[in-house]
Formats: C-alpha cells, structure tokens, sequence
C-alpha cells in the first residue's frame, strides 16, 4: 500500500496535480482547502485575479460535488450530509486547472453531457447571453442551479470545459469535469 502511495503521487506530479481530495466532502472541509489553495497561490506568485479565479472554481466545482453525488456518507442514509467526490488543482503548460468527479445517476447523464456539449461549442459572449437567459428562467424553479453552475464555468475558463462520463453499472456513472484558468 505505501509504495502505491508514492507511485500515485508520482502521477499526480507528473500532471502538475497539487492538490488532491478524495471522500466525503463537506462545506466546512472546502473552506478549509480553500484557504489552503490561496496560500500555496500566493506563495507561488500567482496574481490575485487568478487566484481569485481558481478559488471561484474550486467553490463552484465543490459544491456540484456537495449537491449532486449519488454516492453519500453514510450510505443510504436519509439525512446523510456528506457527499463523495474528488478534487483537484493543478498548473500544467502555463495554466491552472481544477478537475472534480463523483458518481452519479445514469438517467442524470444524456441532460448533463448536453448540457456542457452545448457549453462547450459557445464563445464568451454567447456563454454571457445564455447565462442571463437561464437565470431568469431558473429563479422561477426550485433549482440548485447545476445549470446555471456549468455555465458560470464555462464562462470562466479559458478553454472550453473537459468533461467525461463512465458508466460504473446499470445505477451509475462516475461523471469527471475539468475547467482551465
């Protein structure tokens, strides 16, 4: 087990990975890390806007965790409050990047994939005009606002968002999602 640690964290160097969380994830555990992200920036030199920006994504990417994984602590609990997932950040080819997963249902996976399929292929202004539009829309719903959350994304990266999806079984999928800053 100790020599797979190392190899992983070889991997995860070798991906310019910084930070990694894996397991129930709790709002109180991402102020946290996130606090701990904007010191390691900072020490790294990285300007406040982006920082700003990784922290922004880093919330947002966390709290779809927090909201919308089908995998909860302890299982099958009514009032379970923590939601499994993994998190991380990272610099690669002179960009930040977060990346987040966490499993979840399969009939949750066609509206999801064309969701950000059809993020994917909008340029700024366009993200800009849709995300007003939704916002009208939504605040009419009982929504968390996942849609709207993807699309703040979107707007904020500077390449278009990564996302894939693999299906675990016939329940669920295990949904990956990577912003670039």
């Amino acid at each position: 087990m100790l020599s797979n640690l190392h190899e992983l964290k070889i991997m995860l160097n070798q991906q310019g990975l910084f930070f990694c969380f894996g397991g129930p994830i709790s709002q109180e555990l991402m102020v946290g890390i996130g606090d701990t992200l904007r010191n390691k920036m900072k020490f790294d030199d990285a300007d406040s806007k982006t920082i700003v920006k990784v922290f922004s994504m880093f919330v947002e990417q966390s709290q779809n965790i927090i909201h919308y994984s089908a995998e909860k602590t302890p299982p099958g609990s009514e009032k379970a409050e923590l939601s499994n997932g993994i998190i991380g950040v990272g610099y690669d080819n002179d960009y930040y990047y977060v990346s987040c997963g966490n499993m979840i249902h399969n009939e949750a996976v066609d509206s999801i994939c064309e969701q950000l399929t059809r993020l994917q292929v909008m340029d700024r202004d366009e993200l800009k005009r849709y995300y007003k539009e939704r916002r009208r829309k939504d605040s009419h719903k009982d929504s968390k606002g996942a849609g709207l959350g993807f699309i703040e994304l979107a707007r904020k990266s500077v390449k278009p968002i990564e996302f894939n999806v693999q299906k675990v079984d016939e329940n669920f999928s295990f949904f990956s999602l990577k912003t670039t800053i």
